[in-house]
């Protein structure tokens, strides 16, 4: 858009990144908010000393400067030091057949910090298993982003609005685990 500065950063670095790299998206122009009314705290947390807001998307930037959002940081699973995209292993977990739908959140894990847990919504019709499940996705994608978990439901916690509530999902999550 005329007018507005566009960058992508590491999230925990704050290094920018180039063209392809995932990371933060980050605004700077007319018409952007200057801040939180009455809170100043929550201001500085959005908005950085050169003016850049902080959007919390994950984003790409093509050499084109087109920017592709591809999740929330706040959804990122950062497990054993390494950063997690719940939306690339949802993406994958569609690939499987009778995967109708997935949602992949981070719960708390003694041992990486973090650890992966998918929610499956099956295909009308098909059944399929946790090991099934875990078999397909160490078969073609990296370890680290095998989930530990999978708990097949017949629908998600919704808002008002229809958004999935994924804290919701780690709630249950949390939950199911305490009865293994």
């Amino acid at each position: 858009m005329p007018g507005f500065d566009v960058q992508i950063i590491d999230p925990q670095t704050g290094e920018i990144l180039p063209p392809g790299q995932q990371g933060e998206l980050l605004l700077r122009g007319p018409g952007l908010m200057r801040g939180y009314r009455c809170l100043p705290e929550a201001t500085a947390q959005t908005i950085d000393e050169q003016g850049w807001l902080h959007s919390g998307d994950l984003a790409v930037l093509d050499a084109a400067g087109r920017c592709l959002i591809t999740g929330r940081i706040k959804d990122l699973i950062i497990r054993g030091g390494e950063n997690v995209f719940p939306a690339e292993i949802e993406q994958f977990l569609l690939t499987h057949p009778k995967v109708r739908d997935a949602q992949v959140v981070g719960v708390p894990c003694d041992y990486y910090g973090e650890d992966i847990v998918a929610f499956i919504r099956l295909k009308t019709g098909e059944t399929a298993t946790a090991l099934e499940l875990k078999q397909y996705c160490r078969a073609h994608i990296a370890i680290g982003r095998v989930p530990a978990l999978f708990f097949f439901v017949d629908e998600y916690p919704l808002t008002a609005s229809g958004k999935i509530q994924k804290f919701r999902l780690q709630e249950m999550a949390r939950q199911k685990m305490s009865e293994l």
